[in-house]
């Protein structure tokens, strides 16, 4: 045999030895992540001409199911409910895939869950397909008030349980019609897709936990239980009055609301929303207070919710930066600056102080179940993290109780119900002011917390504050939630 022969002939053997290799690694090691892949095609159509189980709110509603087509597809999603729970619930579309629960429950509702198929083996053996069923921890009635309440108006509002993190409600407007998406009819759905793309408003856009906004004054919660936790104040220590106060390194003012003064112990600027106090409590914070934001999550991974497409991070103050840029530090403790957060992040700080300190994940699942009702797998509660100690939750709630009792959030109050809370008027980039007001109700044994966010105020516009606008939207869906 000679040289050419014998290189040839090992240049087969390196091919043949490197196909094999790849052939494994493609059918072993990455068999499960292709099977997942939403770009994987065979499985995408595999899954579309399966029987596919509902979705159902906490309070026994339709937001989803399969009916017969007769075509070659065979099942065709349908979602009574239109838009209320398009966010949350998202659509199947054979053009644009899965999103929102029909995506990351996906395995669940065609009944591949091994839960469900082990449930289902007769069913298997018999030759039909098992499916699952998906009870949200959202209910109609709680869905129904956060629209009301919003009135149209671009936003979202969110409401968690404070003790298990679960979903009671989380809506954004504009939202859209999931059900012209789902239609067998390509050219159909591409052109509602391009008409949403062209809406000015976005109404695909998830703005409960996919829109990030400055806080406003609901920072300054976050900002006093860092403050709190790091012994740099409590509730009686006195702060000047002033109407506006200079940082370091810089010669631009930063201004209390409507240029007023104030200011005394941090329980009077807590409730009068100082931005002069907050401003120097976070000049003394310095580089603790880019530490203490991230055991709320703020510039970390956001919680491991199981919403699609995934929650975005909050970001506000990064570690060392405060030497080198001091003013950002200190327009971050009133909400500004290089703070932007999520409807759902704010939340999630006032379920935290209702629940001691501790930050629950969030969850829009309640429980799987199969094709006989049968409850297969419960969502259990999950602790996130420590936001703050149990004493600093504790002076928090009365600080929040204040603010709705004395000052800002009177619009809150809820007759006969003790209410807990924080407005926030933010300034945007471009436009009129945000609206905000985070809360929890009942605040001696919290049982629901709440943030709504109001882009650009709203109706009020340039007139709108959290007062005002945001903090009438949480009575309401806080009282039809405790009072019926």
């Amino acid at each position: 045999m000679n040289s050419g022969i014998r290189r040839v002939g090992a240049g087969m053997i390196v091919l043949f030895v490197a196909l094999v290799g790849q052939l494994t690694y493609l059918q072993v090691w990455r068999a499960e992540s292709l099977a997942e892949d939403p770009s994987n095609i065979r499985i995408f159509i595999r899954d579309i001409a399966r029987p596919r189980g509902p979705i159902l709110t906490a309070d026994g509603e339709i937001v989803a199911r399969s009916l017969d087509t007769g075509d070659e597809l065979k099942q065709q999603r349908t979602y009574p409910l239109d838009s209320l729970f398009a966010h949350v619930a998202g659509y199947q579309s054979i053009v644009y895939g899965n999103t929102g629960v029909e995506a990351a429950y996906n395995d669940e509702l065609v009944g591949r869950d091994i839960a469900i198929s082990l449930r289902s083996i007769d069913q298997v053996i018999r030759g039909y397909d098992p499916e699952g069923t998906v009870v949200l921890t959202l209910s109609l009635a709680a869905q129904e008030a956060a629209r009301d309440a919003l009135r149209g108006q671009a936003g979202s509002i969110v409401v968690l349980d404070v003790r298990s993190g679960a979903v009671v409600a989380m809506y954004s407007e504009p939202t859209y019609d999931p059900n012209a998406l789902a239609s067998h009819d390509v050219e159909e759905v591409q052109a509602v897709r391009k008409i949403l793309e062209a809406h000015p408003g976005n109404p695909e856009l998830a703005r409960a936990w996919r829109e990030r906004y400055p806080a406003g004054s609901t920072f300054k919660v976050i900002t006093t239980a860092v403050a709190l936790d790091n012994n740099v104040t409590t509730p009686d220590t006195e702060y000047p009055v002033l109407s506006e106060i200079v940082p370091p390194q810089t010669t631009r003012p930063i201004q209390n609301f409507g240029g007023k003064a104030c200011g005394g112990t941090l329980a009077e600027s807590f409730r009068d929303s100082c931005n002069t106090t907050f401003a120097q409590i976070g000049l003394d914070l310095g580089e603790r207070f880019a530490e203490g934001v991230e055991r709320f999550g703020i510039n970390t991974s956001p919680p491991d919710a199981d919403v699609n497409p995934t929650v975005v991070e909050s970001i506000g103050p990064v570690r060392g930066a405060f030497d080198l840029d001091k003013p950002s530090f200190a327009q971050a403790a009133i909400g500004q600056g290089p703070v932007a957060v999520t409807p759902l992040e704010m939340a999630l700080v006032a379920a935290s102080v209702a629940n001691d300190g501790m930050m629950m994940v969030p969850h829009v699942a309640a429980e799987i179940r199969d094709a006989d009702g049968v409850v297969t797998e419960r969502i259990e509660p999950e602790e996130w993290r420590r936001a703050m100690s149990v004493a600093a939750a504790g002076q928090l709630t009365t600080l929040m109780r204040d603010v709705v009792d004395n000052g800002t959030g009177r619009s809150a109050a809820i007759p006969g119900i003790p209410v807990a809370g924080k407005t926030g008027t933010a300034q945007a980039p471009v436009g009129a002011n945000h609206a905000w007001f985070i809360g929890f109700a009942p605040a001696d044994d919290p049982v629901y917390a709440i943030a709504v966010l109001v882009e650009h105020g709203g109706e009020l516009g340039d007139d709108a504050t959290g007062g005002r606008v945001a903090a009438p939207m949480a009575r309401d869906v806080l009282s039809r939630l405790l009072q019926g």
